[in-house]
């Protein structure tokens, strides 16, 4: 028998964090998830930001954190648009800000940098980057052709024993066609317009978003770019082995291009 749908609609670890600094002049921190997911996946990154005293915005994304069915509703353009909202919210309180991503966070990164070049520094994890080959294209549009909508996932891509990401059960294929065509084709040869600096950890080991892309990433920036490769995590590196040692390299990392 299939498995009821997921909700998170209630669950604590799947809401947006919105944290306001004590001390006058903190740098501040946009904190973006990614496809399919909720904050689950960014909350220790946030956390970590929220108890070194930085003012942090981390957003759940439209149809994100709630339902598949809620997702299903949704685009590219709610998802950058909930980032652009975001990058506002936490701009109005602090001079300085640093955007950090996962996946398809990161892309939302990159395109809430390319629309605020003022932002001081960008951390991605993994991010999606590129469109996909042309044979997977053909896939997705013969799968929804067949009247399929909605494919099932795998299990979480973390090498880490025991620890889940918290996800929908399937990949709406409309959503990611959306995510592809209006997000990364667009923006895919604009990378270079991109000067502020770049922190970019990917995984050798990545069965959601090929390796490549960064690299497409690394050798297109017009910034300077610390490209760090993680050996022991899987693509949710934010709940993975190299955790901690992430979370330490993107405080560095913003406390230095805040300087």
């Amino acid at each position: 028998m299939r498995p009821p749908p997921r909700d998170f609609t209630d669950d604590e670890r799947a809401q947006a964090v919105s944290h306001t600094a004590r001390a006058p002049g903190a740098p501040g921190v946009l904190v973006l998830h990614g496809f399919t997911g909720n904050p689950a996946s960014m909350r220790a990154v946030a956390d970590a930001f929220v108890a070194t005293d930085h003012h942090v915005e981390m957003p759940r994304l439209p149809g994100h954190g709630t339902t598949l069915a809620e997702l299903r509703t949704t685009a590219w353009g709610d998802w950058a648009g909930a980032a652009d909202d975001a990058y506002r919210r936490l701009a109005a309180r602090a001079e300085r800000v640093v955007i950090v991503g996962l996946s398809m966070g990161g892309s939302l990164a990159l395109s809430t940098a390319l629309g605020h070049p003022d932002a001081r520094g960008v951390v991605l994890v993994n991010p999606a980057t590129c469109d996909q080959p042309a044979e997977v294209r053909e896939m997705l549009l013969e799968t929804l052709e067949a009247g399929i909508e909605v494919v099932p996932r795998h299990d979480s891509d973390i090498a880490l024993p025991g620890n889940e990401e918290l996800n929908y059960e399937g990949t709406p294929l409309r959503q990611l066609l959306s995510l592809l065509d209006d997000g990364l084709v667009p923006m895919s040869s604009r990378y270079g317009e991109l000067m502020m600096p770049l922190l970019l950890f990917t995984s050798h080991q990545d069965h959601v978003v090929d390796p490549a892309d960064s690299v497409h990433l690394a050798a297109e920036y017009g910034g300077p770019v610390d490209h760090r490769w993680l050996a022991r995590s899987y693509h949710v590196a934010t709940q993975d082995y190299d955790r901690d040692d992430i979370i330490a390299a993107a405080l560095e990392f913003v406390a230095d291009v805040c300087a």
